[in-house]
């Protein structure tokens, strides 16, 4: 018989696995790749054909997930013994490709014995672990169309290669000390002799800055106890405020720093080897690591490489993204000497080429469950299936801020790696880059393009560039409601509850505090918080006291007590904000959030998006049960009074309560008037499923208190997991609207 194996099942060591199963069962045959998964033909006697057929997907190998198994009856040819065939070329694109996975622990066994070839190799791989996704130049996944093709196997790996018994069989960047790539540190622009893992080492421990080439691009690192070390960091990268991850050599150098649960145990040694945010423990990093946070991103080593070095330094390395602020990962050689130059002392390099940039992928355990923030390295270009599935091609292009792109075909979504914020070109470039791209990878050749209605996003200025294929608008909320469907295989129709920074709304107003009745055509809006001012416009994002100045002029008018009035600049903002001349409406919740922290006097300017909203969760006492109340009013659309918590802030900060209570009475009084919301919405539409979504959501006291209360009310709530709620699933939201209106 013919069979037709779909999935992720190239790269994954899925051929060989085919192999020895036949072998074992004494069936006889041939097993290939070509541009659509796995084909095979099986000949034997119907029984053991049967355990064949029930082995294929119970017993695959770790990396591989299959999706389907066709079969085709054949008559028999006879065949004697069982082969791989060469994979043929062309054809449609339909196979998955499999994410990078973290170095598995027969290799590592390997690369601490003094008597294996490959001791202390830090390019060690098998079909097991190693790079994919960013070697892979093409399908079906064979050496010559990865960044492998440029070294020749030496005899011993050739060996390796061709003998079925043999761990790496087939294994595709199989390589050895002889033959592979090589490592080299440069500083000054010329190679410094000996050893470059100790001689790395040892600049580290000095409090040297060095970028060092991994999986997806180059990282800076810095010892993340050396304090002077992560500041001088901190000033080079233009990163003055938000926390850098770390790595750590183990599981107990996790626990000594943060508090280590059973799934934060399971997601930080898993073969994704995402950064994973945790509460710190009793044991600290220095000071500039992580300023003021209350949790710490760590993760552990996931190649070879990072094993090593983390072994020989013995504790926690800073691992950031090699940039400078607002640009994209540094990830080809021939420009990183240029890019990073001014911030680093010394390049850890190697000649293995990566084909696509890919961050680090960053997650959370909540409700006994993953949650991703940033998904990328590890994760992509795994799809995601959706209950609904994609009867056209579709291109997705997502959003502004923590953009990811969407191409979708049948039931796959194949949302990009996280991208960036689209501000400048060479972000710009990679979304074009990673785009072209995966239409070939997944030969994806999308006739529907769905974008953000925001007329000024670079997104939705490629989407209608692209005038061959026809434009579907998506609102930014119903995007996030959508995607949080999607990720949990429903179609709706639910109350979604859309906070984040702002999204541009279908008045043409700015829309971040929503509650719509939404399913995947269509939404209706039934509530959000009444709007304000945005005086100054985008100057507002990084100017929190202008959202301050402008609630609490809605709230007190003439009677804003004298500690905010006689501020400077104070009453031109006030003035701007009542003229409405670049002072666009909005109803963003995270605005709210903006002007509290503000005026708890937490942050009045920002270095990154988000800043003051964080540090006011972060401010926060998790003990307090207070709460303000916020007012509702109207039906069509109900309007919900943030200046009533403005005005509560305000009465606790004049009667000297603490700011950590005055915080944490804020964030209770968020949860309590999304509770009462929905709980009015539910009397007028029957619905009784809520689904979470947007940035603001990130934040995880008040979406523990929001999850707690809805369900404390009878409701069914909805989260995200496989996507983020943030921006960074906006894609997947767009792309499944559009497949449901066309």
């Amino acid at each position: 018989m013919a069979l037709r194996v779909e999935g992720i099942v190239q790269g994954v060591g899925f051929r060989p696995f085919v192999h020895g199963l036949a072998t074992r069962l004494g069936l006889a045959g041939y097993v290939g790749n070509d541009a659509a998964g796995v084909f095979a033909e099986i000949e034997g006697d119907p029984e053991t054909v049967a355990d064949f057929l029930s082995a294929l997907g119970e017993q695959a190998p770790p990396l591989a997930t299959v999706d389907r198994v066709t079969v085709e009856p054949r008559p028999c040819q006879g065949t004697a013994g069982f082969d791989i065939v060469a994979s043929p070329r062309g054809g449609a694109a339909s196979t998955l490709i499999s994410a990078d996975s973290a170095t598995c622990d027969d290799c590592l066994a390997e690369l601490a014995d003094p008597a294996d070839r490959r001791y202390r190799y830090p390019f060690i791989n098998c079909t097991q672990c190693g790079p994919r996704f960013t070697i892979v130049r093409g399908v079906p996944y064979d050496r010559p169309l990865t960044t492998m093709a440029a070294f020749a196997m030496c005899a011993e790996c050739a060996r390796e290669y061709h003998d079925p018994a043999d761990r790496r069989f087939h294994a595709q960047p199989v390589c050895c000390p002889a033959c592979g790539p090589a490592l080299e540190l440069r500083r000054d622009g010329k190679p410094v002799p000996g050893d470059p893992i100790s001689s790395t080492v040892d600049l580290l421990r000095t409090g040297a800055i060095v970028a060092i080439k991994g999986l997806g691009g180059y990282h800076l690192a810095v010892d993340a106890r050396d304090d002077e070390a992560a500041t001088r960091l901190r000033s080079r990268k233009h990163r003055e405020d938000k926390p850098f991850a770390v790595m750590v050599p183990d599981l107990g150098h996790a626990r000594d720093l943060c508090e280590v649960d059973d799934l934060a145990a399971t997601l930080l040694t898993s073969r994704r080897r995402p950064i994973v945010l945790l509460p710190r423990g009793r044991r600290a990093v220095a000071e500039a690591v992580a300023p003021g946070n209350r949790q710490l991103g760590v993760m552990l080593p996931y190649t070879p490489l990072h094993h090593l070095l983390l072994g020989a330094v013995a504790g926690p390395v800073v691992l950031t993204s090699g940039n400078v602020s607002d640009e994209p990962i540094v990830y080809r050689d021939d420009e990183v000497e240029d890019r990073l130059g001014g911030i680093a002392d010394a390049f850890l390099t190697h000649d293995r080429a990566i084909h696509i940039r890919t961050d680090d992928s960053v997650v959370r355990p909540f409700g006994g469950r993953e949650q991703l923030q940033r998904r990328s390295r590890g994760y992509v270009p795994e799809p995601v299936i959706t209950a609904t599935g994609f009867p056209d091609h579709i291109l997705a292009c997502g959003a502004e801020l923590k953009n990811t792109f969407c191409l979708a075909k049948d039931r796959h979504a194949f949302v990009s790696h996280h991208i960036g914020d689209l501000e400048n070109y060479e972000t710009l470039r990679s979304f074009t880059e990673g785009i072209e791209h995966f239409q070939r990878l997944f030969d994806i050749r999308p006739r529907i393009v769905a974008h953000d209605l925001h007329p000024e996003y670079l997104s939705t200025k490629y989407a209608l560039e692209r005038d061959e294929l026809a434009a579907v608008g998506v609102q930014h909320h119903h995007a996030h409601i959508a995607a949080c469907l999607a990720d949990n295989g429903e179609s709706g129709p639910v109350l979604g509850v859309a906070f984040d920074g702002l999204g541009y709304g279908s008045d043409a107003t700015l829309w971040g505090g929503e509650f719509l009745l939404a399913d995947l055509v269509g939404f209706e809006r039934l509530a959000h918080l009444a709007p304000v001012p945005m005086p100054g416009g985008t100057a507002a994002i990084k100017q929190p006291w202008r959202m301050a100045a402008a609630y609490l002029d809605a709230t007190f008018g003439a009677e804003v007590p004298e500690t905010f009035a006689n501020r400077p600049q104070w009453q031109n903002v006030v003035s701007l904000a009542r003229s409405g001349v670049h002072a666009p409406l909005t109803s963003s919740a995270g605005r709210l959030f903006d002007a509290v922290a503000a005026i708890v006097g937490i942050r009045d300017t920002v270095n990154y998006e988000g800043q003051a909203a964080i540090e006011l969760e972060q401010r926060a006492d998790p003990t307090e049960t207070g709460c303000y109340r916020a007012g509702l009013t109207g039906t069509d659309p109900v309007l919900i009074a943030g200046t009533e918590l403005i005005r509560s802030t305000v009465d606790d900060l004049r009667r000297g309560v603490p700011t950590p209570v005055i915080a944490a009475r804020f964030h209770n009084g968020i949860a309590d008037v999304i509770i009462r919301t929905c709980g009015v919405l539910r009397k007028s539409t029957g619905i009784g499923t809520v689904a979470l979504s947007g940035g603001v959501f990130q934040n995880l006291l008040l979406l523990r208190r929001t999850v707690q209360g809805l369900a404390a009310c009878g409701f069914r709530v909805l989260t995200h997991s496989r996507v983020p709620t943030n921006d960074g699933g906006v894609s997947l939201g767009q792309a499944v609207v559009a497949a449901t209106r066309c």
